[in-house]
């Protein structure tokens, strides 16, 4: 009995008809002859409520429904959630769906309102779009069904307690790859340039010929020999590709919901998928205060699901980024010249300057692609019109900030660095298209 008066909700058709009876009521103390037509009102209503109920009850299994989750999320980008619905009933009948959303969305309103046929299936699908990496956690799948008296509602409860984790944005490794596989950087004026280059992969010693790299002699072979000796090595196909990124406090600032850091994310994610579709060597690694994360350049099937997992747990630390710690480690741990695509943010030219000697001395080693965020919210201030005095100011300052930006990039390209200052979500294509140009001009 309990579960009974737990399911039944009466509806807003039910107390609006009570309350017009009530009225009715009140009148007929002027008008006694519409005492009786009140009354006989009420027992109509009676009736149909308690006939309403008969027929949404009396079949015990009434709407089944059930939720069909994806495996994981992919985090900034709208994802399915299907929902089945059977009618049992013999009847077609009004259902309204309240789904219990995870905590992070703090949507309170959802729902879905529809029709199923007697005896009909109907498949219903809505979208979520999550924002942050982590558990998501549904609740229960509320079914609201109603007859065509539409008195009551009967409510049943489905799929308590689901989990999904969300994941960085694995939707757009298919997206963007066929980026990789287009020929379009021809239409820019780039050619490929196969360039001889030095390994570490020994292929054979060989007798020394004219145009021979003189640095290559092996000078114990021509001792032994009494001639002229080279070594020879495999050109290199598969470089290594390090995403490295920023946790610091630079990168919590949000756009359209999403945090620079999961921006970044996003786009290791996307192109350490292109990196080793391109037969190249993918790795990554943070670092704040101390460099942290790091997955060794490799070229083999595991590595994406491991980059995968370990992006699925940084989270930025607040601190202030030490780029020397940086430059450090990298010297240490990374002894082959590697393309470090670097994700962090300078707002000032200050903020550059105190770490430009670092980065300087990093690119003597490696090819060093600093990428950088535009501030978007800025830019759409910069083209309002302004028509008060405190209007264009605050314009005059968004301009001087998207200013400084450009001559943040500058600055860097001066001192033989490359850069690319993006908007947020231009992050990917504008990543992938910078790691293709290197390709295609054969920079690394």
């Amino acid at each position: 009995m309990r579960s009974f008066f737990k399911s039944l909700y009466l509806r807003n058709r039910f107390f609006a008809a009570l309350i017009g009876i009530v009225l009715l009521f009140v009148i007929s103390y002027f008008y006694e002859d519409l005492f009786g037509v009140a009354r006989l009102l009420l027992t109509v209503l009676v009736v149909l409520t308690l006939l309403d109920m008969l027929l949404l009850y009396r079949n015990k299994t009434g709407i089944e429904a059930s939720r069909s989750l994806p495996e994981k999320l992919s985090n900034g980008d709208e994802n399915d959630v299907k929902l089945q619905l059977r009618n049992s009933y013999r009847f077609p009948v009004g259902v309204r769906i309240i789904d219990e959303l995870p905590k992070q969305w703090q949507i309170r309103d959802f729902e879905i309102h529809t029709q199923i046929a007697s005896a009909a299936t109907k498949a219903t699908t809505y979208q979520v779009r999550p924002t942050e990496r982590g558990e998501y956690h549904f609740g229960n799948l509320n079914v609201f069904s109603a007859t065509i008296l539409g008195l009551v509602w009967r409510r049943q409860q489905y799929d308590h307690n689901a989990m999904v984790p969300n994941y960085p944005s694995f939707l757009q490794l298919k997206k963007y790859e066929f980026v990789a596989f287009t020929n379009k950087l021809k239409m820019f004026g780039l050619k490929k340039i196969r360039r001889i280059g030095h390994t570490l992969e020994f292929e054979q010693i060989k007798d020394y010929v004219s145009g021979d790299d003189v640095r290559n002699i092996n000078w114990k072979a021509t001792a032994k020999k009494n001639d002229l000796m080279v070594n020879q090595y495999q050109d290199e196909k598969s470089q290594p590709v390090y995403s490295v990124i920023d946790t610091g406090r630079v990168m919590k600032m949000p756009f359209n919901q999403l945090s620079l850091l999961d921006y970044a994310i996003n786009a290791t994610l996307v192109i350490s998928n292109i990196v080793l579709k391109k037969q190249d060597k993918a790795g990554m690694f943070t670092f704040s205060r101390k460099v942290e994360n790091q997955i060794v350049a490799k070229q083999r099937r595991s590595q994406m699901n491991l980059i995968l997992e370990t992006l699925y747990n940084i989270n930025t630390d607040f601190a202030e980024s030490d780029f020397s710690r940086l430059y450090v480690d990298i010297k240490r741990r990374i002894k082959s010249r590697s393309l470090l695509l670097l994700y962090t943010n300078f707002e000032t030219l200050d903020a550059l300057h105190r770490q430009l000697p670092y980065l300087q001395a990093i690119a003597k080693t490696h090819l060093l692609v600093v990428i950088f965020f535009e501030n978007t919210e800025l830019a759409a201030m910069a083209k309002e019109p302004a028509e008060t005095t405190r209007a264009i100011f605050q314009k005059t300052i968004a301009e001087k900030f998207i200013y400084e930006k450009k001559l943040i990039a500058n600055e860097l390209k001066k001192y033989g660095i490359q850069a690319i200052l993006t908007a947020p979500e231009n992050l990917t294509i504008n990543t992938i298209n910078k790691y293709l140009e290197i390709k295609a001009r054969g920079l690394l």
